[in-house]
Order: C-alpha cells, then sequence, then structure tokens
C-alpha cells in the first residue's frame, strides 16, 4: 500500500501510488490525459526530464521544453491504439505531444499518413493542425527517460495509465500495434488484467506478429500486431523500412473497421 494511502489520504503526485489510485477513476481519455500530465510518481524520470528542459539541445534553445509526462494524442473513440515507448528527450519531452518532435516520430506519422489515419505526413507541435483519425497514440511509460531505458519499476508505476487509457477505449477497440519489444512486454500484461484470454505460451514478440484475442463475456476480440520500433537505428540500419510498417498499419486499419474492407492508401473518411 502506497504510504498516502496508509495514512488515508489519497495520493498526491509525488507519491508512487498516484498512477495506481487516480487512473481507474478517471472516466473518459481526456481526464486521464490531464492527470497524467501531472505524474511525478517516479522521482529519476522526474529529474530527467526537468534537467533536459533546462540545458535543452543548441537546435531548441528558443523552446519552452514541456517537461512533463506526455499523454495519450488521438481521438476518444479510436478503434486502433499504437503504443510504443516514448517520448524521447528533446521530442515529446519538448513537443508535449506524443511521438512529436523526433526523428522516430517523423518516420509513424508519415506512415500513419500513407494509411489515412493522419491529416499529414508530420507532427512537428503541438498547433501544428495535425489531426488523427480512427488511432490513438501512447506509451507503456509517460516520460522520457534517460538512455530511452526506464527501468522496471518505473514501467510498473505508469502501468495503469495505459490500463486505463486501454479500457476507456475498449467499447470500439479492435486493434492494438505495439512498436518494440518494450511495448510488447508492457501491453501483454494489460491485456490478461483486463479482461482478454491470451494464448499459452504468451505469443512472443517479432515484426507482423498477429494474434487474435477471441471475445469474452467482458471484452470484444481484439487483434494485437507488432511492429519493430521507428527508432532511428531501426531505420538507419533497414531493419524496419516504411513498406514494412505501413503494411502493419493498413492490416490495423482494416481489422480495425469491420465492414469496410482493405483501406486504400489516403483513405481517411
Amino acid at each position: 500500500m502506497d504510504g498516502a494511502e496508509a495514512a488515508g489520504r489519497a495520493p498526491g503526485a509525488e507519491d508512487r501510488g498516484f498512477p495506481a489510485h487516480h487512473a481507474p477513476r478517471c472516466g473518459t481519455p481526456g481526464e486521464l490525459d490531464a492527470l497524467v500530465t501531472r505524474c511525478r510518481a517516479c522521482p529519476r524520470l522526474v529529474a530527467w526530464r526537468e534537467e533536459i528542459a533546462a540545458t535543452k539541445r543548441a537546435a531548441f534553445q528558443d523552446w519552452d521544453y514541456w517537461a512533463r509526462p506526455v499523454p495519450g494524442f488521438g481521438p476518444p473513440d479510436a478503434t486502433v491504439a499504437v503504443v510504443g515507448l516514448a517520448p524521447a528527450a528533446h521530442g515529446g519531452n519538448r513537443t508535449g505531444r506524443m511521438f512529436t518532435g523526433d526523428a522516430a516520430g517523423d518516420f509513424l506519422f508519415a506512415a500513419l499518413h500513407t494509411v489515412g489515419l493522419a491529416s499529414q505526413p508530420s507532427s512537428v507541435h503541438a498547433e501544428d493542425g495535425l489531426t488523427l483519425r480512427g488511432v490513438r497514440l501512447t506509451s507503456p511509460v509517460h516520460c522520457a527517460p534517460p538512455a530511452n531505458r526506464p527501468t522496471p519499476e518505473e514501467r510498473d508505476n505508469c502501468r495503469p495509465w495505459l490500463a486505463a487509457e486501454l479500457d476507456l477505449l475498449s467499447p470500439g477497440l479492435r486493434a492494438v500495434v505495439v512498436l518494440g519489444g518494450f511495448g510488447w512486454q508492457a501491453v501483454l500484461p494489460v491485456l490478461a488484467e483486463a479482461g482478454w484470454r491470451l494464448p499459452r505460451p504468451r505469443p512472443a514478440f517479432g515484426h507482423g506478429a498477429h494474434v487474435v484475442l477471441p471475445a469474452t463475456e467482458r471484452r470484444q476480440e481484439l487483434h494485437l500486431l507488432g511492429s519493430y520500433h521507428p527508432s532511428q537505428r531501426n531505420t538507419f540500419t533497414g531493419r524496419l523500412t516504411m513498406p514494412m510498417l505501413v503494411d502493419v498499419l493498413r492490416e490495423a486499419a482494416t481489422v480495425g473497421r469491420p465492414g469496410r474492407g482493405e483501406v486504400a492508401d489516403g483513405d481517411i473518411g
């Protein structure tokens, strides 16, 4: 039990139990997003995100860094969720929008636009007019971690936010695209605890992985798809190419729109 709850009070933003206490009580994604941005439950991540905002990168000296947890981005009725490790220190931690302002985000948004899920192929800042249709982006850890490596404790502290977000999306959610092995390992227990029945042994991560989780009394059928993360390491080496990512997103968009058939390039209607 968190110290605050043991003392008979709701955990504050700096208490480790803040996400676990508040996330399940949120009634809408907007309410959840507002609480996410207040969270200070992981001291190492708080110190790092604020240090980066103070020192800045030379190219961004004129920016007022966001320097808070970055909430999910996309409509509250999305039928597809994309989950991947983010934000970057000088990306989302600077711009305040998920996957925005770094090379990985550039790659991801170009692919989303190709499939018809984004209104434009780039995401530069939070007021650039970009909108998403039918898809919501989120992360298993909402703060930029040093060396892009959250600890297991930080991942677990943040898990209630992801669980609550997927639960709030669940009435219409049809597909979850997971970017990278870290995200895959974070998502599986969330889905299991939420009432989806995972196969045994648990499905292994791999690019192009596609697992159909059958409907239960509590949940409708859900498609779980895997893709390599669009990190610079993966895209520069050719481990992940644009056609590879587009194929996975197109498959997710197709199953996310039952009865509509295959999604064509540019179809955002």
